[in-house]
């Protein structure tokens, strides 16, 4: 079994991060099924959907342009030839970022990326777990992650880990009309 490590690295190795790409495939997704119209309730059902690509297309420089990554924390997964193979993003202190909803004690983990050939190899939870220890360790309340309905592994692994899913916005991506964000939080 090859030996993988992991460790923090600064922004000036985003664009080795940049590499490891971030999407995933599926042929399900979570439906959401209201009951009387939401008022009684709302179901997630997993169903069956034709083929679903979907590439974040999210790049260190898009973030650049955007915020003031000073804050934030990456931790990466290296392979045996010290190749970066995962990493995932927390998000902390960037008082423009509405993840954050203006809160100081809130961190988001804003992506979990793993090399397709490195997958469910108990990369994700590895790096799940060093994003849960660095914000309970650096005082934040909670850990909030964004993920959507077509997406059911990460939907899946959320609830895992213990996760709640707090909220639903069906209008959240005027440019992907069948997707649904999904925000869950875990108290820390």
């Amino acid at each position: 079994m090859e030996k993988i490590s992991y460790k923090e690295i600064g922004l000036d190795r985003l664009e080795e991060y940049d590499k490891i790409p971030f999407y995933y495939d599926t042929d399900k997704k979570y439906e959401l099924k209201k009951i009387d119209n939401g008022l009684g309730g709302i179901l997630l059902e997993l169903v069956d959907v034709p083929h679903f690509h979907k590439d974040f297309g999210e790049r260190s420089e898009d973030w650049k342009r955007l915020f003031d990554l000073f804050s934030w924390k990456f931790f990466v997964a290296f392979n045996e030839e010290e190749k970066m193979i995962g990493g995932c993003t927390i998000v902390i202190n960037t008082p423009n970022c509405n993840m954050l909803e203006g809160r100081k004690d809130l961190a988001v983990l804003w992506d979990i990326r793993i090399l397709e050939e490195y997958r469910h190899k108990g990369i994700g939870q590895h790096l799940f777990d060093m994003a849960k220890s660095f914000a309970k360790e650096n005082g934040f309340k909670q850990l909030k992650v964004e993920c959507q309905n077509t997406n059911p592994a990460a939907v899946n692994f959320y609830h895992k880990q213990g996760m709640e899913l707090c909220a639903i916005y069906e209008h959240a991506y005027p440019d992907y009309p069948n997707e649904v964000q999904l925000l869950w939080y875990m108290d820390l």
